[in-house]
């Protein structure tokens, strides 16, 4: 469904035609406006006359109404198509959600389509309502804002993953924890949190550089005004910051996980030990007692006065032996 449709003339909101042909001639003719035209999850029929309308590539029509797509760039002959994942993490269930956001951008237009509730379009477009003076500088704007405001709440993201994470450690190698059985898949489900939170990022990076001029893939993009680079570069370093700390998190929960799995090995040999050192124990008593209950007629100390007081108390003598001993040996 078409959300909001708006004709924009010098950053400033204006009241258009509600044909989308008209409108999109009034601000091509205007020369310092364009469209912009936000959806949510729509159908084919919906999408179809704005793919006529605005003359959209066919492969991006498709992404955008099937989703489902990584972060990417994609530059056509009278269109420029991106795609961004917008995330939600909810502490409470520890969980990541991620959402989509295509932007399609050309000659006084620009089109977005969102899938999920994660894309903070709403709050963007208000924000740029509300400054004219960047709204001004037409399509590029959107799509800076669009990006900086996805990429910032990466940061923020980031930032509640890295706390979560610190409290997870200290309640996995709490004393008091015991090494919970539940620890294992406690960790694992957060690294496939994590693993979700890069699938988001990682792959936005080489599109960010482009389009701030960065690197060896960094270069003019059409529909971008140059001059934006500057402020796009400081989206494409916010994002490098978020990628950083994405692989910091993703190697200290594996690292949390060996030291878990390596802490309940190591509980499990002492617990052996201490099982094997306790059977010993028991072993000896019961070898004595085995001896003397065999049905021989020749054992002479069957039939000795002092040997039942004799025999209990060797065996209380090596069960005393063998506990100081595994006790020294830190056994028991």
């Amino acid at each position: 469904m078409i959300v909001d449709c708006a004709l924009y003339r010098r950053g400033r909101r204006t009241e258009g035609p509600e044909d989308l042909s008209d409108a999109l001639e009034q601000a091509r003719a205007a020369g310092d406006a364009f469209v912009w035209i936000g959806l949510h999850e729509p159908t084919e029929k919906e999408f179809d006359l704005v793919t006529e309308e605005f003359g959209l590539h066919p492969l991006a029509v498709e992404d955008a109404l099937k989703a489902h797509q990584r972060p990417k760039l994609e530059v056509y002959e009278d269109s420029l198509f991106m795609v961004l994942k917008p995330v939600v993490y909810e502490p409470e269930s520890d969980t990541v959600s991620s959402g989509e956001l295509m932007l399609f951008m050309g000659d006084s237009f620009v089109v977005t389509v969102r899938h999920g509730e994660g894309a903070p379009l709403g709050r963007v477009r208000d924000r740029l309502e509300a400054e004219p003076e960047v709204l001004e500088h037409g399509t590029t704007a959107v799509l800076y804002a669009i990006a900086d405001a996805v990429v910032d709440h990466y940061l923020e993201v980031a930032d509640e993953l890295q706390t979560d994470l610190e409290v997870l450690e200290t309640e996995v190698f709490s004393p008091d924890s015991g090494g919970s059985r539940n620890s294992a898949s406690r960790i694992y489900r957060f690294k496939r949190q994590i693993l979700e939170f890069r699938r988001a990022t990682g792959p936005l990076a080489m599109p960010v550089a482009r389009l701030a001029g960065v690197g060896p893939n960094g270069r003019s993009v059409p529909y971008v005004d140059e001059s934006a680079q500057p402020y796009l570069r400081d989206v494409h370093d916010h994002l490098t910051r978020v990628n950083e700390s994405v692989e910091g998190l993703d190697r200290l929960v594996t690292d949390v996980l060996s030291a878990h799995l390596a802490q309940m090995s190591v509980r499990q040999n002492d617990d052996m030990r201490k099982i094997s050192a306790w059977a010993a124990m028991a072993a000896v008593p019961t070898m004595i007692a085995g001896v003397y209950g065999m049905n021989f007629d020749h054992m002479p100390e069957l039939h000795w006065e002092w040997t039942y007081p004799a025999v209990i108390l060797l065996m209380v003598v090596l069960e005393v032996v063998l506990f100081r001993m595994f006790k020294r040996r830190g056994w028991l």
